[in-house]
């Protein structure tokens, strides 16, 4: 047997139920002085520097900023930009020339902002060439801004933008809209994204809280779609791949991501998932590592990345292999209860809405458990959140797995798709229709060459 889990103290007993986020104006306000530092993930310093510089090229007041995806944390399997390996990027600097060594691609952001009518029009007056034809319209910020946080997941993107020789695509959102997203998974859309390693540039006290809430949710969800026994690459592909569930771009017919991007992700990225979920991991009483080859000290998880970052390769082979480390977890009906009952809050409405079906029961009793259920009590305010009668029993149920999976497509699907469709408003078709075309041509290589290898493999055998 490894070692048992060693409790992380950044993160101090009950501050899940102490998380209330309106109280976090500073960095001093989160429960340690080291509070979330696992979301921040470990790049190249050169590298890193190039991407805040583009931060700096923009006027308008960026709170919370993070770079994602294969322009910045690679994807096995992947190649680089376009079909005859021509980077994106007009003038790259030696920095991103070298750490996207493996295929140069476009580097996505996120920018967190306090007021998104403000913060478009002092954009608009610098970068006017980077919106589509909703900038000639009257109060130009203003229907930007309604486009922005009235339809889809709150997000306006401006794709294909060149800053300082790097072509990058951001996302502009407000921090409201991310904090309730992190907090509760209104629609995953953001949540998601930051489920994955990602790279912080800019960062807020109340989105840390609120991201290192979701974090957690994941896990939790995870192992509530696991069996008792399971591998780190097993629980870290069920939580990358929670965001794609329900997204159009993973449908066939529309060919806009790769049918193996969540495995590519994780099989590149398996330090970073450590980083981000271990000290989680050694907070959950109902989880522990089993393998053998575990760490006995606090902070593995970070050396690994940081060697995964240099010139020598992460310790693979003592670590588990591509597979990762072995795990269990304790699956008493009351503790799988209790990760039931935590569960965010528009997320376990849709779940408990699933089990009412399921369960049969008439709607006046079903009031009953969501006011049980609620996160506050009307004289107590905050409230410990620990499962009922009504938890237990969902944990006990065989098909549990199947309508999480269920609750997560209802969740993903009409934000992830009313995102595509606002994209061709927002970006302009003609740069919208560029991005789909890309998406769908690498998705297509990617079936081709999958396709020759298995022909080549077959011949062999023959």
């Amino acid at each position: 047997m490894g070692s048992p889990n060693q409790h992380n103290p950044s993160l101090p007993p009950g501050w899940e139920d102490e998380a209330e986020l309106a109280n976090i104006r500073r960095f001093s306000d989160l429960p340690h002085e080291h509070f979330g530092h696992n979301q921040h993930i470990k790049i190249n310093e050169d590298f890193k520097e190039d991407l805040r510089q583009v931060l700096w090229q923009f006027r308008a007041p960026i709170r919370y900023a993070f770079a994602y995806g294969s322009g910045v944390f690679g994807q096995s399997n992947t190649t680089g930009g376009g079909a005859d390996g021509l980077s994106p990027h007009p003038n790259p600097s030696k920095a991103v020339v070298e750490w996207q060594s493996g295929g140069a691609k476009i580097i996505d952001f996120i920018f967190g902002v306090s007021h998104t009518q403000h913060w478009h029009s002092l954009n608009l007056a610098q970068n006017p060439h980077h919106y589509s034809g909703l900038k000639y319209l009257p109060y130009s910020s203003a229907a930007i801004s309604k486009v922005q946080d009235s339809f889809g997941a709150g997000v306006y993107f401006n794709p294909y933008i060149t800053v300082n020789g790097i072509m990058i695509k951001y996302g502009v959102v407000n921090l409201d809209t991310l904090a309730g997203d992190l907090s509760e998974w209104n629609s995953l859309y953001l949540a998601g994204r930051l489920q994955k390693p990602v790279k912080i540039l800019r960062d807020d006290p109340r989105i840390r809280l609120a991201n290192q809430v979701n974090l957690i949710s994941a896990l939790r969800t995870a192992l509530l779609m696991l069996p008792e026994n399971f591998t780190e690459r097993q629980l870290y592909e069920r939580i990358a791949g929670l965001s794609y569930m329900g997204d159009p771009r993973m449908n066939s017919y529309f060919s806009g991501e790769n049918p193996d991007k969540v495995s590519n992700i994780v099989g590149a990225q398996l330090p970073g998932f450590r980083q981000l979920y271990v000290p989680l991991i050694a907070n959950l009483p109902n989880l522990t590592f089993t393998d053998s080859r575990t760490p006995h000290k606090l902070g593995w998880e970070k050396e690994d990345a940081i060697r995964h970052t240099g010139s020598s390769p992460a310790l693979h082979d003592v670590l588990g292999g591509e597979s990762g480390l072995q795990l269990q977890q304790d699956m008493d009906p009351q503790k799988r209860g209790n990760m039931v009952r935590r569960l965010p809050k528009a997320f376990r409405t849709k779940l408990y809405w699933q089990y009412k079906k399921q369960f049969g029961i008439p709607g006046s009793a079903f009031d009953s458990v969501l006011e049980a259920a609620a996160d506050e009590d009307a004289e107590a305010g905050f409230k410990r959140r620990e499962g009922g009668e009504f938890e237990r029993r969902i944990a006990a149920q065989e098909n549990l797995s199947s309508v999480m999976a269920k609750t997560v497509t209802q969740t993903v699907a009409w934000p992830s798709t009313s995102q595509t469709i606002k994209s061709f408003f927002t970006a302009g078709i003609t740069r919208a229709w560029r991005y789909y075309s890309d998406k769908r041509r690498k998705s297509q290589e990617k079936a081709k060459k999958d396709a020759l290898k298995k022909s080549e493999s077959a011949e062999k055998k023959e």
